[in-house]
């Protein structure tokens, strides 16, 4: 199952075609070429290692809260913790 979270740009390339994203300390490279303007700063939706949509901060704020939330859930009702993975990533860009 895919879940669409939210990362944060924390640095772009010179080129402006490639990134890194962060979430929770878990970093990754990731294309940005289907963004227009992409910044530091910007929250994005990352989908196979391309960032495909930039979202508001409230937005962004608004869904990570309702992870968190969803993990909440399982963790109480499955006893286990509930861990991030990060996207796979894109076809020559690596981790």
């Amino acid at each position: 199952m895919c879940l669409a979270i939210p990362m944060k740009i924390i640095a772009i390339a010179e080129d402006g075609q490639t990134g890194t994203v962060d979430l929770d300390g878990v970093r990754y490279a990731v294309g940005l070429m289907l963004l227009d303007k992409p910044a530091v700063g910007d929250y994005v939706i990352v989908h196979a290692g391309y960032a495909i949509e930039k979202l508001d901060t409230a937005e962004a704020d608004a869904r990570l809260a309702l992870f968190v939330s969803l993990a909440e859930v399982y963790e109480r009702e499955l006893g286990q913790e509930v861990v991030w993975v990060a996207p796979s990533p894109p076809r020559g860009h690596g981790a």
